[in-house]
């Protein structure tokens, strides 16, 4: 990164494992200085001092909006300013459409949901009071393609989370040029994002083919230096998802479907 990358402040949500931990190693080797944000303190902690002495752990509960304020108050009084907010908590649930719950949907919209549009509503002031900024929403292939019944209501919330950044990236291009929105789709990655899961889940790390954490990170910190609107992490899985809309019967596309973790960097 050049000078001015280099000055940049990166708030993180999600930050007590996985992804963020090996964003904000790579952003600190970078130069730029990642605040962490995650409710989960001895975790968050052990990722801020891995993550290099730029590192800014906060601890919060982004499914409440006093906290995301908080949050962003706090990395304001350190840094003085902020240039990106990555929106990237989120949590799984396992139980196809007929099982569901009020309750699991609720939790799915909290925070999958909510907690981004919190995060989207609280950074867009300051960001439009420096005529710049970068909001990155970390959806997922399941926000486009529904291709795993399980984990039905997390799909469902990523479908809204896409469509809610579309729609704000939509409201500021004409008077806010300079704010960036950004999705970031991964597919199953080497996290225990799926043992956390409501009801259980699968270990995400022994899906063959899940994509390392640190390829996920290069991702995010490229569209980070090279604003682009909606991004996918592996090769070939944008072109799944155009072949699945464009399929003359969705039906059938969807019993022939490969879940983007068989798809391998050439």
């Amino acid at each position: 990164m050049g000078n001015a990358e280099a000055e940049r402040v990166v708030v993180i949500t999600g930050a007590s494992a996985g992804i963020v931990a090996a964003l904000a190693r790579l952003l600190d080797s970078k130069g730029a200085s990642p605040a962490l944000l995650a409710r989960r303190q001895p975790e968050l902690q052990a990722v801020a001092a891995a993550s290099g002495p730029r590192a800014l752990p906060i601890v919060a509960d982004v499914t409440r909006r006093e906290d995301v304020q908080r949050a962003l108050d706090t990395a304001l009084a350190k840094f003085g300013h902020v240039d990106v907010w990555v929106n990237n908590a989120g949590r799984g649930v396992w139980r196809p459409v007929s099982q569901l719950t009020d309750e699991d949907l609720d939790d799915m919209v909290l925070a999958n949901l909510k907690s981004a549009l919190y995060g989207m509503q609280v950074v867009l002031p300051h960001f439009k009071q420096r005529g710049r900024g970068h909001i990155i929403n970390v959806s997922s292939m399941l926000g486009r393609m529904p291709m795993a019944p399980m984990r039905s209501a997390y799909s469902a919330t990523k479908h809204a989370l896409n469509a809610l950044t579309a729609n704000h990236r939509m409201e500021l291009r004409s008077d806010h040029p300079g704010i960036h929105v950004s999705s970031v789709h991964p597919g199953v990655v080497a996290t225990d994002f799926g043992l956390n899961a409501l009801h259980g889940g699968v270990d995400n790390r022994k899906i063959p083919g899940a994509q390392p954490v640190e390829e996920v990170a290069e991702v995010i910190a490229e569209v980070i230096e090279h604003p682009r609107a909606d991004v996918y992490t592996r090769p070939g899985a944008q072109q799944a998802v155009v072949a699945y809309f464009a399929a003359e019967d969705m039906a059938t596309a969807e019993q022939g479907s490969v879940p983007m973790s068989a798809a391998r960097k050439p």
